[in-house]
């Protein structure tokens, strides 16, 4: 195979996964109801393991604090000089190229610590009514703690960014 021809190949394909091993991100979430049904895959899935530094279910519980705090407010906003500057133009990158990086073991600055030792169905559960919530909710949002006012639909698109890129470290036994 020709390097040029290998590069252009996207790289799901060309780094193969074990036997009954899938990638998590196989569909890649791209909505809010994207990120239920994927939640139902991680559930049933016989095996699910992070390749990250945090377990499975404290993974699950930080996507969950970030659509409750995106309700109920982040604890340790950036500057308002941030949010507009760098925090509003880092959203738009992600937004225009569809996918969001973030250090994936980064903290919610200020959030509570994350439960190591929870279990994946309490886990599964809270994200599952995070995300419900947030669907329900007709109220104002917070500011995102980097990126500043955001309406229901771009948060909407921020936390589905923010699953989809946490399924980069989520490995599926189906």
């Amino acid at each position: 195979m020709k390097r040029r021809t290998l590069l252009q190949v996207p790289l799901m394909t060309a780094v193969p996964t074990l036997p009954g091993m899938a990638l998590a991100d196989d569909p890649r979430v791209a909505s809010l109801a994207d990120a239920q049904r994927w939640l139902d895959r991680v559930v049933a899935a016989r095996q699910a393991r992070t390749t990250g530094a945090w377990p499975l279910p404290a993974v699950l519980e930080h996507l969950a604090q970030s659509i409750e705090m995106s309700m109920d407010g982040f604890p340790q906003p950036r500057s308002a000089v941030f949010q507009h500057t760098l925090g509003a133009a880092a959203f738009a990158v992600f937004s225009w190229r569809g996918r969001m990086h973030h250090g994936l073991a980064d903290p919610i600055p200020g959030a509570p610590a994350l439960r190591l030792d929870a279990r994946l169905p309490d886990a599964a559960a809270r994200l599952r009514a995070a995300i419900e919530r947030f669907e329900r909710h007709q109220g104002a949002l917070a500011p995102h703690f980097a990126y500043g006012a955001l309406d229901k639909a771009r948060f909407a698109q921020a936390h589905s960014l923010h699953i989809a890129n946490h399924q980069d470290e989520i490995l599926l036994h189906v």
